[in-house]
């Protein structure tokens, strides 16, 4: 019986002194993750605001003036000039063409010299967060992988043994009950009513098609007016002008019905009939 004794009196003391343990573990977890927190914590500050300013690097740019470089000054004397008025330091490539010189370096910085104007375009790394954000993008980084591995871990024991650390109505009875539901609920909601993510990949898919077919499509072809005397497509057959009547039978728009007569003969009758029956006030053949 002195097994069974011993197996219940360690089932008394577990269950007695586990939400001790779990206080304790929960608390030394969270002194070790306090340096994980505030990296990803900052860090996904900076990269949900991207769209805001450059989370990595700080640009600037300011403009000088310096006595201008003559063409035949060697280039070694002439980027010396160059600096000694900026103080950038040692470029890491030199063009120069004509009264142009560019100077450029490996961290993304610039200095341009036309003629008397300098522009200094410098880039700097932000403190902190160019370090926190590589770590936080963790691409190419095995060894880091295991370390945001560990943390995620001890995230997920936080977050379980915090349920349970508190007993009685501050905690899962009542008050956490309710805080939960509400942690648990936003994400769920957004998602909900935001449609989820194939929504918003429609969306953005929709959005890229319809400018892609905007820049695409060829301009709509001018459209044709029918011509007079020339053939229509829908009906097979020319379009004749018609004649305005006139009291004598003469065209109105300026042309002389005798001048035009005279190319051919003389035997129309003023009255414009031509003995057949027809007026030349009309076309002889009609389109219809």
């Amino acid at each position: 019986m002195p097994e069974a004794s011993t197996a219940s009196g360690t089932l008394a003391t577990i269950k007695k002194r586990w939400r001790g343990w779990l206080r304790a573990i929960h608390r030394d977890f969270g002194y070790l993750a306090v340096g994980f927190t505030i990296i990803y914590a900052l860090s996904g500050l900076a990269i949900n605001h991207i769209s805001d300013w450059d989370p990595n690097f700080k640009a600037s740019e300011r403009s000088l003036t310096i006595e201008p470089i003559p063409a035949e000054l060697p280039d070694d004397e002439a980027v010396k000039r160059v600096l000694a008025a900026t103080g950038t330091g040692t470029p890491d490539d030199v063009y120069r063409a004509g009264d142009e010189i560019r100077l450029s370096y490996s961290g993304g910085s610039q200095v341009t010299v036309i003629g008397s104007q300098v522009t200094v375009q410098e880039r700097s790394e932000r403190f902190f967060f160019r370090v926190a954000n590589w770590l936080h993008y963790n691409r190419g980084k095995k060894a880091w992988t295991y370390m945001a591995d560990i943390y995620a871990v001890m995230l997920l024991y936080l977050a379980i043994s915090g349920i349970f650390m508190i007993k009685g109505k501050l905690g899962l009875k009542w008050r956490g009950t309710i805080l939960i539901g509400l942690g648990v609920g936003g994400p769920l909601d957004y998602d909900v009513l935001s449609g989820g993510p194939n929504k918003a990949n429609e969306a953005n898919a929709k959005t890229k098609v319809a400018g892609s077919a905007a820049q695409e499509a060829p301009p709509p072809p001018p459209r044709e007016e029918p011509q007079v005397g020339s053939a229509s497509p829908d009906d097979g057959f020319a379009m004749k002008p018609r004649t305005p009547m006139g009291s004598n039978g003469s065209n109105t728009s300026g042309s002389n019905a005798a001048g035009s007569n005279a190319a051919g003969s003389n035997a129309a009758p003023d009255s414009g009939d031509d003995g057949s029956g027809h007026s030349d006030d009309l076309p002889k053949t009609l389109p219809f």
